[in-house]
């Protein structure tokens, strides 16, 4: 064997991708979360319900 090559003959397998303990239901739920807030409000689909509110009867 050449003097320039490793001499270890172990093999180690990839190691899985943590992120510090986080689980993935809570990484994504976080997501979720920050995409709810961040988001602005939907603007109504009809411009005839942007008018005053509907007056409700009085109760007797």
């Amino acid at each position: 064997m050449p003097a320039d090559e490793p001499q270890t003959t172990e093999v180690r397998p990839p190691r899985p991708f943590t992120l510090a303990g986080v689980s993935m239901r809570e990484l994504l739920s976080s997501c979720a979360a920050a995409e709810a807030v961040s988001t602005p409000p939907r603007l109504p689909d009809h411009p005839a319900t942007t008018g005053k509110p509907a007056e409700h009867p009085r109760a007797a």
